[in-house]
């Protein structure tokens, strides 16, 4: 099954105040210069599935200034599936979030439901960041297809917050230690499950990631992902009882699966250490087309894919081959934005499906013909 966006109303998000547009159920382009909002539109997109934005702005940053509020709204189609998308943000408020005008009790409980994959510039932290950047990649993607993982991460973290706040305090009271046996045992049994379904989601994405590489690279570079966790060796319970009075000094939780990592690694060497830009921007394409994949394979629907600023650091012959991949039946809806239509228009001159071209001019989104010339 294939989800689709067939319109979306857009009020006060970012520099956009208005907008009302419908989509192609295929391909839909965006251009205009770097800073008028074609980014904004695809956050706006990634935001009615995931309940954030992309690059984990706080919400109130997310509302056009001097404005009080935002709303988006989405409406979806998928099999004989209709679903009305809609979120208000407000300033200091609890942000509401409604499928078909019943509010969620929990924001969780919506992460699946619109499955969709961006690919954007700001991917580039996945290689030059901190582990966390890594860990949330595996996170947002396996929450997608299992919701027990979802579960397990947030007893978790919980867990290890009110491991942390014992941390902090001077104890003064007896059977100090059971209370901390008791938020580590939580810990243990939601980390043993969190790092089982990471290997197991690592064995199966590998390949995936590995023949996606290939098919849009140099067949004689090697691509890996390694996963790497403390539990490997010994029970996180050992080492959260062993790292205690450590802890305790530190004031933070040192060990656990909130420290795992997974290594990005080009012909056996750490990517970040080694990697060109065009190397860096093909390894970070076939992670999200390998994370489209796996969500096919685990039963979901069809993910929206969202490119954002695709072409650029990346060869004509990398670009073919991606537009090649993605313009084939298996994959869904698509948004694709750039700042220079000569790509666009080659893509769609090209292509059998229906598309749409939008441009877009300080937060202003205009459908536009393809043979229309802007300045």
């Amino acid at each position: 099954m294939h989800m689709i966006i067939d319109k979306i109303s857009i009020l006060y998000f970012k520099n956009i105040e208005e907008a009302e547009l419908s989509f192609s159920l295929k391909m839909n382009c965006f251009f205009g210069d770097n800073g008028m909002g074609k980014t904004n539109l695809l956050d706006a997109l990634y935001y009615l599935s995931f309940t954030k934005n992309y690059t984990n702005l706080s919400d109130s940053q997310l509302i056009t200034h001097d404005r009080d509020f935002a709303v988006l709204q989405g409406y979806y189609t998928g099999g004989d599936q209709v679903e009305e998308i809609y979120c208000g943000i407000k300033r200091k408020q609890k942000k509401t979030f409604k499928r078909n005008k019943k509010e969620y009790e929990r924001l969780s409980e919506h992460i699946g439901l619109i499955p969709l994959v961006m690919i954007s510039p700001a991917d580039i932290e996945l290689i030059r960041g901190g582990s966390d950047e890594r860990r949330k990649f595996a996170d947002m993607l396996i929450c997608q297809y299992d919701k027990e993982y979802m579960h397990a991460l947030i007893h978790y973290n919980k867990a290890l917050q009110q491991r942390n706040a014992l941390l902090k305090i001077n104890p003064v009271q007896r059977n100090m230690d059971e209370v901390f046996e008791l938020w580590e045992d939580q810990m243990a049994v939601a980390g043993r499950m969190i790092y089982d379904k990471r290997k197991a989601f690592v064995e199966s994405f590998r390949p995936l990631f590995q023949e996606y590489y290939r098919m849009i690279s140099n067949p004689n570079e090697t691509v890996d992902l390694i996963y790497e966790s403390h539990q490997e060796k010994r029970s996180l319970t050992e080492s959260l009882r062993e790292k205690r009075e450590r802890d305790k000094m530190l004031g933070f939780t040192s060990i656990g699966v909130h420290k795992d990592d997974f290594h990005f690694l080009l012909d056996e060497y750490l990517i970040r250490k080694i990697g060109s830009q065009g190397q860096n921007k093909t390894y970070l394409i076939a992670l999200k087309l390998a994370q489209f994949s796996m969500l096919v394979r685990q039963g979901s629907s069809v993910p929206i894919l969202l490119l954002d600023d695709l072409f650029d650091k990346l060869d004509a012959k990398r670009v073919q081959q991606i537009i090649r991949l993605v313009s084939q039946p298996d994959f869904g809806q698509i948004f694709i934005t750039d700042t220079n239509r000569k790509y666009l228009d080659e893509i769609l001159s090209g292509m059998q499906h229906n598309y749409k071209l939008f441009y877009v001019e300080k937060g202003q989104i205009h459908e536009s013909d393809p043979f229309t010339t802007h300045r």
